[in-house]
């Protein structure tokens, strides 16, 4: 089975933080659709299966889409895979992009999950981040796709922002409020290419200590996990049988197809990736750059996306498909972890407790080959 992803990289705002492959470009958006479709002609044969599970835009923007060209782009995946498995359609947005009509629009697709960045409910917060919606624009946008039928619903928050006060209380309250069926919790990460980067270079903005990070990450998971969400992976919360699907395949290792500038593949053996700009790829300039993956590759990459996961390790298949040599220095890697209490041993996995997902890092590092 494989995933397959379209990069929408067109944002009419950059937010404050974001370090990933956007441009301002819009007016490009409709000649990079016809790209989109080409290259999905093209690269096809790529994946070994010819089955997806899931399909997913992100972006950038995505819902500055049309909701016909989001159905043409799902079409023609359509007409080269067999979609018959595929349950979860995902379409990103911006909460002021869901007005009534594009709503009602994009009711009409075959898009039947929607993913917001909301990010807080403080208007500074989002001032601050230079985020286009009000949290207002926010919650209205969740009630008109609740009242189109829509029934899966994510929104993202970001937490762990210095300057603003206790913000994440209300946020929390207000984001449980809208009984979504999930939820991706982040914490501020400070990029050096952003304007929050610039920022912190010129000592106009001053990361939040650890002693915080960790009070906020544990108000998040504490917060959501009575609600009656479950903490599945270090950022994402859940209610039961509403784990992102497409995102879980990207953590156990499943194949997928990128599609647009900046997109990312993965074959199981390769990774490749688009090097074009909007600007060359709408003028048909498809550019691209790759890497193969060694033995010991896989090994760090099952265990970096595995930590990640309350299910963590495997010993079972560490030992089948690298060795029983790779079973034995996990365990002893991880026995100052179990000792400290952060990662348990249950079921012949090693797994991270989700308190402490927050150190994962440091923990997955220690376990690397």
């Amino acid at each position: 089975m494989a995933t397959l992803y379209f990069h929408v990289p067109f944002c009419r705002k950059i937010c404050t933080y974001c370090d990933f492959y956007k441009v301002g470009a819009v007016e490009l958006l409709p000649r990079v659709v016809e790209g989109m479709h080409r290259e999905l002609r093209e690269r096809v044969g790529e994946l070994h299966s010819r089955s997806l599970t899931s399909i997913y835009f992100g972006g950038g923007t995505p819902s500055l889409l049309a909701p016909e060209d989001i159905e043409s782009l799902i079409n023609a995946a359509r007409e080269l895979f067999d979609c018959s498995a595929v349950t979860e359609i995902t379409l990103e947005a911006n909460p002021d992009d869901l007005t009534t009509e594009y709503v009602d629009n994009l009711r009409r697709t075959s898009v039947n999950r929607l993913s917001l960045g909301i990010q807080s409910f403080d208007d500074r917060v989002l001032r601050f981040m230079n985020r286009r919606h009000t949290a207002k624009e926010a919650e209205d946008a969740v009630r008109r796709l609740r009242d189109a039928g829509y029934d899966n619903i994510s929104v993202d928050v970001i937490f762990g922002i210095a300057g603003f006060g206790d913000t994440l209380t209300d946020t929390l309250r207000r984001v449980v409020a809208l009984d979504v069926e999930h939820i991706s919790a982040y914490h501020l990460t400070v990029e050096e290419r952003t304007r929050l980067g610039l920022l912190m270079q010129r000592g106009e903005y001053v990361p939040i200590s650890d002693e915080v990070s960790e009070s906020e990450y544990l108000a998040v998971h504490e917060t959501l996990q009575a609600a009656g969400y479950e903490h599945y992976e270090i950022s994402n919360y859940a209610k039961s049988g509403r784990r992102a699907q497409h995102n879980s395949a990207y953590w156990m290792g499943v194949e997928y197809l990128g599609i647009g500038p900046g997109a990312h593949s993965f074959t199981g053996e390769e990774r490749r990736w688009c090097t074009s700009t909007a600007k060359q790829y709408a003028d048909g300039d498809m550019r691209f750059d790759s890497e193969s993956l060694t033995e010991r590759d896989h090994l760090n990459e099952y265990v970096m996306t595995s930590l990640r996961r309350v299910e963590g390790i495997d010993l079972e298949y560490v030992e089948q498909r690298f060795g029983l040599s790779e079973r034995h220095r996990l365990q002893h890697a991880a026995k100052e972890w179990i000792a400290g209490g952060i990662v348990d041993v249950r079921g012949g996995a090693l797994a991270i407790r989700a308190e402490h997902f927050l150190v994962s890092d440091a923990v997955i590092e220690s376990l690397f080959a």
